[in-house]
């Protein structure tokens, strides 16, 4: 069901009906180690297995699906009664663990769908997308994969970019999941591979966008840099000024967010703002009766944040070093809200 409502008005020449308002959510969330028990010999997830240094169990996997589904049974859902009709996710192994989080009982009244491919980061970890199929019809799907630098990285391989194009509501948009490059082994080393992944995501939109100047592109996930880095401002594109928005950047609603001190995670009592969605100029055409920008922001309650001990404060994370937390994720999730 869609929710919309109808405002109407008594006027000398009778009555006049408005169009029905249409909002949609979009939603990104890192997941936060979202693993099976069952080693893959391919990749490095022993520490993810009953007999690895964490002691994962069945009843941590299940706790954790517990967990992340009661975050997802409400996200969205004071804008829309379904919530999200899409949702970008990262950290996450393989589909099995998607496929059992989205029949969770606690969401499974949703229906979502997943898009996943398996990547060669060296972790085995990678992102995905979740889709209402009552709302988001995808026809193509391709995993983008980043060329890393040498030397700007330990592992040669990371993350694939998700690139999925499809229709919302009727409405064509282009959307990439992103988890780029982490920070380990210093900010300034590791630059060079969170800029490689910008360029690719840039150079592939820049591709969509001289075929069709109108085409509406979302680009979200969890960069690894923060709203004013280089990686977003400069090699992606982007701008949190309206008016020097133009077709080759990106809005960029997060630059406000993370200049008022405001993050969706937490390291040394220093907030980041890692988990951004960023969109293209024609969701800002006001002639247009398509879908466009409304608000952007971070989904957060009490019992999603730290309430102890050094974390305090900070989003209740799943891991503290090998010991089982049994938080939700070290990662709030951010939306944007769509209207037509």
């Amino acid at each position: 069901m869609k929710w919309s409502f109808v405002i109407t008005a008594c006027l000398v020449l009778g009555w006049q009906e408005k169009k029905p308002i249409e909002l949609s959510v979009i939603g990104f969330y890192n997941l936060e180690n979202l693993y099976d028990t069952i080693d893959n010999p391919i990749v490095n997830d022993d520490e993810f297995t009953p007999n690895g240094g964490k002691h994962y169990s069945g009843e941590i996997y299940n706790n954790k699906l517990f967990k992340l589904a009661y975050v997802l049974k409400d996200f969205g859902v004071q804008i829309h009664p379904r919530g999200a009709a899409i949702l970008g996710v990262a950290e996450i192994e393989n589909d099995t663990v998607l496929n059992d989080l989205v029949n969770h009982f606690l969401i499974r009244s949703k229906k979502y769908q997943v898009i996943q491919f398996d990547s060669k980061d060296a972790r085995g970890v990678d992102v995905g997308l979740l889709y209402q199929s009552d709302y988001f019809h995808p026809y193509y799907a391709q995993a983008l994969e980043v060329s890393l630098p040498q030397k700007s990285k330990e592992a040669y391989f990371t993350r694939d970019i998700l690139y999925v194009k499809g229709k919302l509501s009727g409405e064509e948009i282009h959307i990439y999941v992103n988890h780029w490059p982490s920070r380990r082994g210093g900010e300034e080393r590791s630059a060079p591979a969170r800029a490689a992944a910008a360029l690719l995501c840039r150079v592939h939109a820049d591709s969509i966008r001289r075929s069709n100047i109108a085409a509406k592109i979302i680009v979200m996930g969890d960069l690894n840099d923060n709203p004013t880095d280089n990686s977003i401002i400069e090699t992606l594109g982007a701008t949190g000024d309206l008016k020097k928005l133009h077709a080759g950047i990106f809005f960029n609603p997060w630059i406000q967010y993370y200049n008022r001190g405001i993050g969706t995670l937490a390291n040394r009592d220093v907030w980041g703002l890692f988990d951004q969605i960023l969109l293209s100029q024609p969701f800002f055409d006001s002639t247009s009766n398509n879908w466009k920008f409304l608000k952007a922001g971070i989904y957060h309650h009490p019992f999603m944040t730290e309430n102890t001990g050094r974390y305090k404060g900070y989003p209740m994370r799943t891991w503290d070093g090998n010991h089982y937390r049994g938080g939700f994720s070290d990662h709030y999730p951010t939306y944007v809200v769509l209207k037509r």
